[in-house]
């Protein structure tokens, strides 16, 4: 085993609640005695409140209250790690099977009782997400490193769905998982700016001799999001909307994560927001077309008018088919 395993089952065995020497141990995990103590040091000095009792009948032994939960966890911590790796995986965490050893040894150095519970718990808890991109992994890897190192990469990059590759060199400033894609925030050294990536359009990315420091207090989420919703402190740019419906339609609306940033004040029946009026030439009518007749749009026209274009350029194309 290796010495970070070594340790956990030293402290695993200390937790029995009986007193064990340092030839016990050594015996009981097949190692050196020189290598227990070495052990024992280790873990005192992260703080493990370990007693040594000399003499007759002594041995190591823990503080009964640090005996209380295993790995330093009790079992609603046990459950929530568990579930929490559950989400991690399906949402193509790349660090598996660290993940994987992690819950592995959560397992391990537990008690019978324990075990069962946190198994119960893990067999009636599943999520249901869409199939994720094994080939980001790598990616996503020297990503998370680069951020926490202060690395510079270089990066080939293709926008949208042109075929072109442009080369740049990038700080990355952190990774946001967001509707089941990855993003990378980063200064991006050939527009001069920061910028958000699709992890999934990266061609190739390596590392160059460069190295940056991330703005203090810097948040890769809020940067993101800060692009994807309306600036609210420019409301003179902003367009109403009144739209009325079913009340399950409203309720739906008002709870989408763009809408809901945008509500001015609703009810039942109607809901009133403000939103720019580039997100109502592009993707706010194609979003509404799902709700069909259950919603009326009341203003603006402008809203009005793209979702007939919208509805006639689909009834045209499928008349030509």
């Amino acid at each position: 085993m290796s010495k970070a395993d070594n340790m956990l089952a030293v402290l695993w065995h200390l937790k029995s609640g009986r007193k064990m020497t340092a030839r016990e141990l050594a015996e009981t995990l097949e190692i050196n005695i020189r290598t227990v103590y070495r052990y024992i040091d280790a873990l005192c000095a992260s703080g493990v409140p370990i007693l040594a009792d000399s003499g007759h009948n002594g041995g190591y032994s823990l503080l009964p209250n640090f005996r209380e939960a295993p790995l330093f966890f009790n079992a609603a911590e046990q459950k929530a790690l568990v579930h929490a790796a559950i989400f991690a995986q399906e949402a193509g965490y790349p660090f598996g099977d660290a993940l994987n050893s992690a819950v592995g040894k959560l397992k391990q150095y537990t008690n019978p009782e324990q075990l069962s519970a946190i198994e119960r718990h893990e067999a009636g808890f599943d999520v249901i997400h869409p199939p994720t991109d094994s080939s980001l992994e790598g990616y996503l890897q020297m990503l998370e490193i680069a951020v926490a190192d202060g690395h510079t990469l270089h990066m080939e990059y293709s926008k949208g769905n042109s075929s072109a590759v442009q080369s740049r060199s990038i700080d990355p400033y952190g990774l946001v998982h967001w509707k089941s894609k990855w993003y990378l925030v980063a200064y991006c050294h050939l527009r001069g700016e920061l910028r958000s990536f699709r992890v999934d359009r990266i061609r190739a990315l390596s590392h160059t001799e460069g190295v940056f420091s991330r703005p203090p207090g810097f948040s890769a989420r809020q940067f993101f999001m800060n692009n994807l919703l309306p600036d609210t402190s420019r409301q003179e740019q902003l367009v109403s909307i009144r739209i009325q419906g079913a009340p399950q339609a409203i309720a739906e609306l008002c709870d989408h994560w763009l809408f809901s940033h945008a509500i001015v004040d609703r009810t039942t029946d109607q809901i009133h927001m403000k939103l720019e009026e580039k997100a109502i030439r592009s993707f706010v009518p194609y979003f509404l077309m799902i709700y069909g007749k259950s919603i009326r749009v009341l203003e603006p026209a402008l809203l009005k008018e793209q979702l007939i274009d919208v509805t006639s350029d689909l009834l045209e194309f499928y008349k030509q088919l």
